[in-house]
């Protein structure tokens, strides 16, 4: 019985022996980030009424970043009402809705498209979408996001057409 490879241990290389390549261990300079998830989530306020044109000293207190990941962040947030179109160049975004509810829009040439996302579900929104979300009743929600992003803190239809402030 041959053994099947993880994903991501895969060797790339044009050989006809796989054996035969070096494998080289990955080696890492840093202590691992430990966070006490509920603890930083008991920490948080929500944020009631938030608009595409919050402020960060609008939302203070109910987002936190938990730690560095790759290029971006892992960050929290609990808040209801609107948030702004966002886009990451840079790779995907994951969102994970620990509890409440939210609708996940996305933009694409034709138009936007919607998503109902309750608390357990989770959402890998592609690199280089244009997306946001909506919560009337409120979501605590986290994110491993790509930085560097840009948003438009605006309430468009067509999130292709303001100007971009950069994240």
């Amino acid at each position: 019985m041959s053994a099947v490879p993880f994903p991501g241990e895969n060797i790339e290389v044009d050989v006809d022996d796989p054996r035969t390549v070096e494998s080289k261990p990955i080696m890492t300079t840093t202590m691992p980030s430990i966070v006490d998830f509920d603890a930083e989530l008991a920490k948080l306020t929500m944020f009631r009424g938030r608009t595409p044109g919050s402020t960060i000293s609008d939302r203070m207190g109910s987002t936190a970043r938990l730690a560095d990941y790759r290029d971006g962040a892992l960050l929290a947030s609990k808040w209801a009402g609107k948030g702004h179109w966002e886009i990451h160049r840079g790779g995907d975004e994951l969102v994970h809705i620990i509890e409440g509810a939210a609708t996940l829009e996305i933009f694409h040439g034709s138009g936007s498209q919607s998503f109902a996302l309750h608390a357990g579900m989770m959402a890998v929104t592609p690199q280089g979408t244009w997306h946001r979300f909506h919560s009337s009743e409120g979501v605590t929600l986290m994110t491993v996001t790509p930085f560097p992003g840009e948003t438009i803190e605006l309430d468009v239809d067509d999130p292709r057409t303001p100007e971009r402030k950069a994240i």
